[in-house]
């Protein structure tokens, strides 16, 4: 089975930056498919983005668009999540699954890493 840690969390204020990581391993690695959530107390994991299958382009969620870029390090089995022009309402725990299709999550999940935005 896939294991993945998340990290590069923080405290950030509004307008900042913050890169997290994904990082893959056991089973039958691949990076492709992974995606990122985010969650907040009392609330259901939202979908944020994946990565496309079979060369396809990356999706993401529409209040995530030209904010938030997924990419990936193959070679390190690394998902990364670059987050710009952060927003306070962007504050929540941010989860990797390591499979996801069509926005729905189906992998492996990490344990989270909290993402906090001041206004």
């Amino acid at each position: 089975q896939v294991h993945v840690v998340e990290s590069g969390g923080g405290l950030v204020q509004a307008g900042g930056s913050l890169r997290l990581s994904c990082a893959a391993s056991g089973g039958t690695v691949s990076t492709n498919g992974m995606g990122w959530f985010r969650q907040t107390p009392g609330n259901e994991r939202e979908f944020v983005a994946s990565l496309g299958w079979g060369g396809r382009s990356p999706v993401y969620a529409d209040s995530m668009k030209g904010r938030f870029t997924i990419s990936r390090d193959t070679a390190k089995n690394t998902v990364y999540l670059e987050m710009n022009s952060l927003k306070p309402e962007d504050t929540a725990v941010y989860l990797c699954n390591s499979y996801v299709l069509g926005r729905r999550p189906l992998g492996s999940w990490g344990q989270g890493t909290q993402v906090t935005v001041s206004s």
